[in-house]
């Protein structure tokens, strides 16, 4: 008995600002990646993020795992990137005194 052996397509997608998605979710590959690094299984991480399939996520950490390097060089500018973000933020918008401010607004 034969079957067809075919290559197939890694379900990532890459996004107009460069976030790299799962299939046609917002799952990013962050996020897959992260929780495979915390222990978490394929089926564990369909379970928490209904809008995979399995295949797709059993796919995706296969490809994590024959290219890690890049993968890993991908995540550490993306951490570098939000990283930036939050200090232009707190520069524009001193967060001390948050929660007080809000506070007041809502009792005025």
């Amino acid at each position: 008995m034969s079957f067809p052996i075919e290559a197939e397509l890694i379900p990532l997608v890459e996004d107009t600002d460069g976030t790299v998605r799962v299939g046609q979710t917002r799952v990013t590959l962050d996020t897959v990646v992260s929780a495979f690094h915390e222990g978490a299984t394929a089926e564990e991480i369909v379970h928490q993020y209904s809008a995979l399939d399995l295949a797709d996520v059993y796919r995706v950490i296969g490809y994590y795992l024959h290219r890690r390097t890049e993968v890993d060089a991908y995540l550490q500018g993306r951490k570098q990137r939000a990283e930036s973000v939050r200090r232009e933020n707190e520069d524009r918008f001193d967060p001390q005194g948050v929660r007080d401010r809000l506070l007041s607004r809502r009792i005025a």
